[in-house]
């Protein structure tokens, strides 16, 4: 069996999966960071991206809840993704009762920010 290679990390980072794509190639999620001060979609977003991130989609947010839940609150976190049937909308990941759901991107969620590449 092949065994993926985890990339060097910089100090604080945190290593969250590997998922294949199509091709075969592995896309590489770590985590740059973790803002458990609530904000609303848009101030999270542009948090991650000061970061030089983005936030979690709802595939990475599901890897927390099942592999990595120590690593937050018991409580809703933004994903980086709109609702497709209401821009005004957003999904979250609760990270209490695991379920994911939308909720209108003026409330006031946590979030977690990661960086993505390709080796």
């Amino acid at each position: 069996m092949q065994q993926i290679q985890i990339p060097p990390l910089a100090e604080g980072e945190i290593y969250l999966c590997g998922l294949v794509d199509s091709n075969g190639d592995v896309e590489h999620t770590v985590i740059i960071g973790i803002n458990n001060d609530s904000g609303s979609w848009q101030q999270q977003m542009d948090w991650a991206k000061n970061l030089g991130g983005d936030l979690t989609n709802r595939v990475e947010q599901a890897v927390i809840r099942a592999k990595r839940p120590n690593l937050v609150e018991e409580a809703a976190y933004w994903s980086n993704t709109t609702v497709e049937w209401d821009s005004a909308y957003a999904w979250y990941q609760d990270f209490l009762n695991g379920f994911q759901d939308d909720y209108h991107e003026s409330a006031a969620l946590r979030a977690v920010a990661v960086r993505r590449f390709k080796d």
